[in-house]
């Protein structure tokens, strides 16, 4: 674009009192401060000027040539966005189930509830009730946490990345620690367990090959200046074909025989088994401590179906030092955790409502018969309020376990598959994903996918609305979008 043409585009742009002394702008004056509307005048003029500045012909004579109610609208929805909070519930429809993106894991009900109370006024937080004197947060959960695992003490930080440090400070610094090189596993994040264990202090000693490491590689790696025989459970990834892993058993035996803990972290962690409903087997909490493991680590947003927390179980000789650690103070968990964790922690007192009560187990665990009905269902609404829209199908497809957690699992679904025919697939998925609330779904072969796995029941009326809006009027809804990003 010419010089001449964007300077003739930049002069269309009105000054900041012109558009103050407009009627529903000054309307907003009456509700808002003057500053902080002024303030998003200035940044509506300044996204427009950039597009001129920046953008080609098109483009720049768009942000150009709004209209008076175009003008007003834009400033009004700044000030709107200012009050909007960036942290908003999301419609999961992609089928991942512990999305990490998306918060992981739901809390159940109970635990929604308790945050409320605890989190509108006071709470004996670190408050010994029965004898008047402080007590210690942890104890809201350990005797929980102690009761569910067979641990004999417990301890809980801020996540499972924060467990594994914390731990390896209190039992191995300046010491060696042996871990399979197989299990050197670098997680999302760029959470590597090398990094973990140099910022520790403990010095790592690896033993075995990536793909074989046997009992006697452990053995004859144990020197005087050896604290600690580390297995990391390779949640987010599978090595397979020729391969060999020292039993946890044996591994516990050695420690044992040798004088050294033994530490395992779990990473997503579980305390109940889910193969009789057609999941992989994940070793449990419980089987973990069984097999003689002296301390194991694991998160509390996965598997458990809780909030993010580091949950650290086991004997207590190797609990009370990382309790004591200095460090613990820095890697706490705050009351809304802790209420959001004892309520969870509570549902697995009884067993027969866990499936029921824990929304993430629910939806893995979900029969393919109930998705398939609420598939279709979908698809008639669908297809009943957009018709000429879209093409919309049902297929066979897999939903994920996610959060690093069972890499291999393949859980089957039914999804509805939506081909628009005014749009294209990508261009469905962003309104979508600029809807309110947001929906997240996935785009395969020019198709939006919708897993209702993910989805909560009282989610659908909200979900159609959203489907509705993003696939009507496609041409108003294009415009709109150049208008947003311009």
């Amino acid at each position: 674009m010419e010089p001449e043409a964007r300077q003739r585009y930049l002069r269309t742009l009105p000054a900041v009192d012109e558009l103050l002394h407009r009627p529903p702008i000054e309307t907003l004056l009456k509700i808002h401060s003057r500053p902080l509307v002024v303030d998003s005048i200035r940044k509506v003029l300044g996204e427009k000027r950039r597009t001129i500045l920046q953008g080609v012909e098109e483009e720049a004579a768009t942000a150009a040539s709004l209209t008076a109610d175009q003008w007003t609208h834009a400033v009004t929805e700044e000030v709107a966005a200012t009050f909007r909070p960036s942290l908003r519930p999301v419609i999961n429809a992609t089928g991942v189930v512990l999305h990490t993106n998306l918060g992981r894991a739901p809390l159940p009900e109970e635990a929604l509830r308790n945050l409320v109370e605890i989190a509108g006024g006071y709470s004996n937080l670190e408050l010994d009730l029965e004898r008047g004197e402080r007590g210690s947060r942890y104890g809201h959960v350990e005797e929980l946490l102690c009761r569910i695992s067979g641990a004999e003490s417990g301890l809980v930080v801020n996540n499972n990345a924060g467990a594994v440090f914390l731990a390896l400070n209190s039992l191995a610094e300046g010491k060696e620690v042996i871990v399979s090189r197989g299990q050197l596993v670098e997680i999302g994040g760029s959470f590597r367990i090398p990094d973990v264990m140099r910022k520790s202090g403990a010095r790592l000693v690896e033993v075995g090959t990536t793909n074989r490491t046997h009992l006697r590689d452990y053995e004859q790696a144990i020197t005087g200046e050896t604290a600690l025989l580390l297995k990391v459970h390779t949640s987010n990834f599978r090595i397979l074909g020729f391969t060999a892993e020292v039993l946890l058993k044996d591994l516990a035996d050695l420690g044992g025989a040798r004088g050294l803990p033994v530490m395992e972290d779990l990473g997503s962690g579980c305390f109940i088994d889910l193969s009789p409903y057609g999941i992989e087997h994940e070793p449990t909490v419980q089987e973990t401590l069984q097999a003689g493991v002296d301390v194991v680590t694991f998160s509390g947003d996965k598997l458990l179906g809780g909030p993010q927390a580091g949950i650290i179980l086991g004997k207590k000789k190797f609990i009370d030092p990382i309790k004591k650690n200095p460090l613990n103070r820095a890697l706490r968990i705050d009351k809304l955790t802790l209420a959001a964790l004892e309520s969870t922690l509570r549902v697995y007192l009884d067993e027969s409502r866990v499936l029921s009560a824990l929304p993430a187990l629910g939806m893995l665990t979900c029969p393919l018969k109930e998705l398939a009905t609420r598939a279709r269902r979908f698809q008639r609404k669908v297809s009943k309020e957009i018709s000429g829209e879209c093409q919309i199908t049902l297929r066979e497809d897999s939903s994920q376990v996610g959060g690093g957690a069972l890499p291999l699992q393949e859980l089957p679904t039914r999804v509805v598959a939506i081909r628009p025919l005014k749009l294209s697939a990508a261009a469905l998925e962003e309104r979508l994903r600029r809807s309110e609330p947001p929906v997240m779904a996935r785009v395969k072969e020019e198709e939006v996918l919708l897993d209702l796995r993910t989805v909560a029941k009282e989610e659908e009326t909200a979900l159609l609305e959203a489907v509705k809006k993003a696939l009507g009027n496609a041409e108003f809804g294009v415009r709109n979008r150049k208008l947003m990003n311009s």
